[in-house]
């Protein structure tokens, strides 16, 4: 079990995972580019917010399917459920206090740039 809280401390939630997290992403699409955050994956059942769901804030753009979410005290980006999968949660490693994400090894990248579902 992992816990994860943003900077100010209004949000936290519970991770279920069972050892080690194993999988480390960064993704290139315009918005993580932009956030720059180190993420892992679970399924939606094995994360819960359990304190501030109200001060989440929502962000969606391009398709909408995709749900983003950040705090509205600090500005944390907290968690998200990807478009080319809504039923995981991907997760901003900067928010769990025992990991250090800047010395993280074997960070695999995403291309979101290139997105499958944005083939034309």
């Amino acid at each position: 079990m992992k816990k994860l809280k943003c900077h100010c401390g209004a949000i936290e939630a519970q991770i279920n995972v069972q050892g080690n997290l194993e999988k480390f992403i960064r993704c290139n699409c315009s918005l993580c580019k932009r956030k720059g955050a180190v993420m892992s994956m679970v399924k939606n059942e094995d994360f819960k917010i359990i304190k501030g769901a109200n001060k989440l804030i929502l962000y969606q753009f391009h398709t909408k399917v995709a749900k983003h979410y950040f705090c509205s005290i600090c500005g944390i980006y907290t968690h998200h459920n990807p478009r080319s999968n809504p039923a995981i949660t991907g997760f901003n490693l900067g928010c769990l206090d025992e990991i250090d994400a800047l010395t993280l090894k074997d960070i695999f990248i995403n291309d979101g740039h290139n997105h499958p579902l944005d083939k034309k």
